[in-house]
């Protein structure tokens, strides 16, 4: 929880900082205090001292992903840019389901320490890469900003809602509806993705009777799909375009959540999962490389920033509505409420969200 409200707080400091001074700080800076907080991790003996340095690592997980994504976009062609993305978030998600096993076996092998120690030690690795990287700086228009919001009182937070609706409204008119379409798509995206990491196991544990090892296997079957999906998903996104990836990535969940309830084996079960890993496949990156492609460039950051900021407070709300559902009903129930959500998303990037790619 400290480490996700860590990153809730990075996407926000993220999004102002590169705009305003460009990339090499982050680059450097959010690996450097990740690798500083995991190493204090593996000496403090105190837990709440342990909860400040996790949402410290959050927030320097986020800055420093966001300073890469923005350092990548600036390299590649707008033809390139799924591709690029894509395998950016591939590769995100590959380190995400390799490292607890390298974690756990460092644990086994010497002792918690060592996990939090090879972390830091990737972490030291990632600034030292940044700092000789190249440094994209912060466009010029972005210097030119009224004085900066101070406190965090009622007016303060006025002053940042209209600070944000003057940032939405330099956004080509025409594309405005693309990016609310683009939002409510990341925020439904995920939430569905929170779902079926909560929901899943409890619905194949306690209604299909599947075992530990089965479950496993649901999520490694996601896992293959999602890797092979992903230099498909970045060639469909520059290649044919943005919206191949986008409506179908969220349309497709909506009928796998509405056929979850019905599934009564592991085979149907495992079909359906089949199905959401090549959902998920083709969203690696398609919503944030759509952004882009829609927001101006001065203001890059703190629209992505705002963007992922709604969608991480709809994926902090999902836990908590799927496991009322679950305790009023059965764990079932969570899918299918979610699931009109996804066909409206899907629905709104099909008819109001435009086609971003240049031809």
């Amino acid at each position: 929880t400290a480490t996700a409200i860590g990153k809730f707080f990075g996407s926000i400091a993220a999004g102002i900082m590169l705009d305003r001074i460009g990339t090499r700080v982050a680059l450097v800076g959010g690996p450097l205090t990740g690798c500083i907080a995991a190493l204090l991790c593996a000496v403090v003996p105190w837990f709440p001292f342990v909860l400040v340095l996790s949402l410290c690592i959050g927030a320097a997980d986020s800055l420093g992903a966001t300073a890469r994504e923005f350092s990548a976009i600036d390299l590649a062609r707008r033809n390139q840019r799924g591709r690029l993305i894509s395998s950016m978030h591939g590769t995100h998600n590959i380190g995400a389901a390799i490292a607890p096993f390298i974690g756990g076996w460092l644990t086994e092998l010497f002792s918690f320490k060592a996990a939090f120690i090879g972390y830091a030690m990737a972490c030291a690795l990632t600034a030292l890469l940044g700092a000789v990287g190249p440094n994209t700086g912060a466009p010029v228009a972005a210097n030119e900003t009224s004085e900066s919001v101070r406190g965090w009182g009622a007016t303060a937070l006025r002053q940042r809602l209209r600070g944000l609706l003057v940032l939405f409204r330099e956004i080509s008119p025409d594309l405005r509806p693309t990016f609310v379409a683009l939002v409510l798509a990341t925020l439904v995206s995920q939430s569905q993705r929170i779902i079926v990491q909560s929901m899943l196991p409890l619905y194949a544990g306690t209604y299909l009777h599947l075992s530990p090892s089965q479950i496993g296997m649901l999520f490694t079957i996601s896992g293959v799909i999602v890797f092979a999906m992903i230099i498909p998903a970045g060639l469909l996104m520059d290649h044919v375009g943005r919206k191949w990836c986008t409506v179908p990535s969220t349309g497709a969940p909506a009928l796998v959540f509405l056929l979850i309830p019905l599934t009564d084996s592991f085979t149907q079960l495992a079909l359906l999962v089949g199905i959401a890993g090549v959902a998920q496949g083709l969203s690696l990156g398609s919503l944030a490389t759509s952004t882009y492609d829609v927001v101006p460039s001065h203001a890059r950051g703190r629209l992505q920033a705002a963007r992922r900021t709604i969608a991480e407070l709809g994926s902090g709300v999902a836990p908590l509505i799927g496991g009322y559902l679950a305790d009023q009903f059965n764990p079932g129930v969570p899918f299918l409420v979610y699931a009109p959500l996804l066909i409206f998303s899907a629905t709104l990037l099909a008819l109001v969200g435009r086609e971003t790619l240049e031809r």
